[in-house]
């Protein structure tokens, strides 16, 4: 595996060598700086110490660590005997050496020995999103204009994976605990290991490997493998909900209109109340960005491909006052019964169920609930759906 490891940065090292990126991929590093000694990384987290864990996740534990110099480091390290870890691994150091950006997570070093495989990363003593977000301790330190810029940052970041970095990346799990905060809360885009890249000019691709979280995934691409970048357009949606209400998209605790945030979001739009989902411990707030991020998060949340934005779309309603923003129709809500069939697939992401090019219609609103219901249950209630049999 080490070898194979080794190769990959070497492929790497060449590419970026030869090509003509511009000056975001000039600033990276060499891929051989970015080797770290296992017994550097087993000094500085006093090997790798329960007292330094921070926590755990589907890769692997993650350590805190102090280098020599005084830097504060996080270590995320492979889970022995993790297949899917592996490649989570590969992926993550591939993708992270291409793109640079105010708003993503900056890859500090790897190591790679026998069967130890780590990244390294910056330490964020703030940790992530949801650390905030879902503490009654800690949300009432976010007030509104923090969160504003949060979700403004988060756009900004998504927007320079999509459209303006030297490769185009999907990144496939947006949420709370994948947003981290540096010491001012600026958010960085973290975790890369579910990311997909896409070449030339591709706009989607059909997969039978579907990598989500519970309740951010996009339903065309949890029912169907449909994945293209409004997938990553859908889960923002989600997570622009949270931040304006400070609670999870999904909350059993809560009465039975209001579990769903996305369905309970849509029923007070329609009713003129959308502002009632404001997080009450927000002292004061701005009306109108307010309103405006909650319209703009249920446009995002279509549950057709093609009436949904792109992120640079997302991003000017965000940033202009004067843009005259569409009313959003039915979101991808949950909660239908219905069979779904392969009719539903192309319902879901406007094309026709033969094709193989996204559509820019919008026929697709007029679809039946029946096709809604059956994405919106998989979707939203399905937990790291990964399917052994790898994608086409």
């Amino acid at each position: 595996m080490e070898s194979t490891m080794c190769g990959c940065w070497k492929r790497i090292g060449k590419a970026k060598g030869g090509g003509g990126g511009g000056d975001e991929e000039q600033q990276q590093s060499s891929p051989w700086s970015l080797f770290i000694d296992l017994k550097v990384l087993e000094a500085a987290t006093d090997n790798f110490s329960e007292a330094n864990l921070l926590g755990q996740g589907g890769f692997g534990p993650v350590y805190k660590g102090v280098m020599k110099n005084g830097l504060e480091i996080a270590v995320k390290k492979l889970s022995l005997n993790s297949r899917q870890g592996v490649r989570e691994f590969t992926n993550e150091v591939r993708l992270l050496l291409k793109v640079q950006h105010r708003n993503l997570v900056t890859l500090l070093g790897c190591c790679v020995a026998s069967d130890q495989k780590m990244l390294v990363y910056p330490y964020f003593p703030n940790r992530s999103l949801d650390h905030f977000l879902f503490d009654k301790r800690r949300t009432a330190s976010l007030d509104w204009s923090k969160r504003f810029e949060i979700i403004v940052g988060v756009a900004k970041g998504l927007l320079y994976l999509h459209e303006e970095s030297p490769v185009k990346i999907i990144h496939r799990d947006i949420k709370a605990s994948n947003i981290l905060l540096d010491n001012r809360l600026n958010p960085k885009i973290a975790d890369f290991g579910m990311a997909r890249l896409f070449q030339g000019d591709d706009t989607h691709v059909n997969t039978f490997k579907i990598s989500g979280t519970f309740g951010y995934m996009a339903p065309e691409y949890a029912v169907s493998g449909y994945l293209s970048a409004k997938a990553d357009v859908f889960s923002f949606g989600i997570l622009m909900l949270e931040i304006v209400s400070g609670r999870k998209n999904i909350d059993k605790k809560l009465h039975e209109e209001q579990i769903d945030l996305l369905s309970y979001t849509w029923k007070l739009f329609e009713e003129g109340r959308a502002l009632e989902i404001m997080d009450p411990s927000v002292s004061t707030w701005d009306r109108n960005e307010a309103s405006l991020c909650i319209q703009v998060a249920l446009l995002c949340c279509q549950a057709a491909v093609s009436v949904r934005p792109e992120m640079h779309g997302v991003r000017l309603m965000l940033s202009s006052d004067s843009f005259s923003l569409p009313k959003p129709g039915r979101p991808g809500t949950r909660g239908r019964e219905g069979r779904w069939t392969t009719a539903a697939s192309s319902t879901l992401t406007g094309t026709s169920a033969n094709s193989t090019a996204a559509s820019t219609g919008t026929d697709a609103t007029k679809s039946s609930s029946i096709f809604y219901g059956i994405a919106e249950d998989f979707s939203r209630n399905s937990i790291s759906v990964s399917f052994t049999t790898e994608g086409r």
